[in-house]
């Protein structure tokens, strides 16, 4: 009975034996993070950020947790320079992005490629959090904010073309100054890339240098309308602009980052049109007063003038008057005197200077150092081309007694004089009757040309 069983437990052990699979660690992680990239790509994932870091390489470090459980996430620089706020632990996001292994330690966690906020208040924490911080770089100091021009001739506006803002921008400036040089720059001012729009006008103004100054402008909204102009880099655009920068959104009860930022916030677009410029009647009033009192002031001096003269009296003032003349004379003959011997010593001085000059220059004539460098070059070739003849000669001498040696050692020679080598099958010489038999095929080299034979009779006599 015993007998019978041990042929199929010894059957069913190799069958287990050739059915096993053994895997590497690393082939095991590889093949779990495939598993994930099918099936967790490209998901979302809400929870609390929890022990969050930032790592010198700029990539992003933290945890996403709920009441039973967390997993591990990365953001790298390269996402993390678009988000509207920084990661803090204690705050509700959503996240997305996929699920993948990091092999060296053998475990998964979820590469973040976007981040929001969730709950109420969501956007209004991003606002404070990135208010607080352009506020200790300083962007929001008052001693780098830029003093607008009194009179710019040339506005440039960053705002939407189909809008009406652009229409009551240009309605105020023509209404209050007319003939002003105004360029728009169209970006869009909300949605998706109305930042980077936004930017790119400002850095069009700052980096051309024709605008005077730039409004920023956009209508009124609530605060995800708005939300264009609370990117971080709207506000680093508006600080490095090179002109001043009138920050123009939405209402007057409407605040935004890049309101702090700006060289100058204005409650409506159409109020920063009207702060942009003074009216031309204001202008030409000024001018007009400013000429009266010039006239009157010129008139009451010119009558002072007349009485202190009239007190003086004529004849005095005649005197004083030529007096004051003559000495004036008399100092500008010496100043022609010695202008006129400074400029002969110059003319003199000068001459000199070029005369040498010439003669330096007429010594480093290029034709005469390119003729004698030529010459030198002509003479090299010849010593080489000499050099070459005589190493050609001496070898041609060598070479002729060693070919001549040669020649009479060549086995080829020995043909010459009627003799003749064997070669069995395999190309090797024939020396004795022992290494070949009869019927083998053998090869006859001549002097001229090779014979084809078989061996017929073998005598070892």
């Amino acid at each position: 009975m015993s007998s019978g069983l041990e042929p199929r437990s010894t059957q069913l052990s190799f069958r287990l034996e050739k059915e096993r699979k053994v895997f590497d660690v690393s082939e095991l992680n590889a093949a779990i993070r495939d598993v994930f990239t099918l099936n967790f790509r490209d998901i979302w994932v809400a929870g609390e950020v929890s022990g969050c870091k930032n790592a010198s390489s700029g990539h992003l470090y933290f945890s996403l947790k709920d009441k039973s459980g967390q997993i591990r996430c990365v953001l790298f620089k390269g996402t993390a320079r678009w988000l509207k706020f920084r990661p803090q632990d204690g705050i509700q996001v959503l996240a997305r992005g996929s699920v993948e292994v990091y092999e060296p330690r053998g475990e998964y966690q979820l590469i973040v490629e976007q981040l929001e906020l969730q709950g109420a208040g969501a956007l209004q924490f991003a606002f404070e959090q990135l208010k607080k911080k352009l506020e200790v770089e300083g962007l929001f100091a008052a001693t780098r904010k830029k003093p607008l021009p009194r009179l710019p001739g040339r506005i440039g506006i960053v705002t939407s073309p189909s809008g009406a803002v652009i229409r009551d921008i240009l309605h105020v400036l023509r209404r209050r100054f007319p003939g002003l040089h105004i360029r728009l720059y169209p970006s869009l001012v909300q949605g998706e890339g109305s930042a980077d729009q936004v930017s790119k006008g400002l850095e069009f103004f700052s980096a051309g240098g024709w605008a005077e100054v730039v409004i920023v402008a956009r209508g009124g909204g609530s605060l995800e309308d708005l939300w264009t102009f609370n990117e971080e880099r709207v506000a680093r655009a508006i600080a490095a602009c090179s002109v001043p920068v009138i920050s123009a959104i939405g209402h007057e009860a409407d605040f935004t980052i890049a309101d702090f930022v700006a060289d100058l916030r204005a409650p409506t677009p159409s109020a920063a049109a009207e702060l942009v410029i003074c009216t031309r009647d204001s202008l030409l009033e000024l001018i007009a007063a400013a000429r009266d009192r010039l006239f009157r002031a010129t008139r009451y001096r010119i009558l002072m003038a007349g009485r202190e003269l009239e007190q003086r009296g004529v004849g005095r003032a005649q005197m004083v008057f030529r007096r004051l003349i003559s000495k004036r004379s008399q100092q500008v003959d010496e100043c022609d005197f010695a202008l006129r011997a400074a400029a002969v010593q110059i003319i003199a001085s000068s001459t000199r200077r070029l005369h040498s000059s010439s003669e330096k220059l007429h010594g480093l004539d290029l034709r005469v150092r390119f003729a004698r460098a030529h010459g030198r070059l002509a003479g090299a070739e010849a010593k080489l081309l000499q050099l070459l003849k005589n190493a050609l000669w001496e070898a041609q001498r060598a070479y002729e007694p060693l070919n001549a040696h040669l020649t009479q050692l060549s086995p080829l020679a020995v043909l010459g004089r009627g003799y003749a080598i064997v070669l069995d099958d395999h190309g090797h010489a024939i020396r004795s009757v022992e290494e070949t038999e009869e019927g083998a095929n053998v090869r006859i080299l001549l002097h001229k040309g090779k014979l084809e034979a078989t061996v017929d009779k073998v005598d070892r006599s």
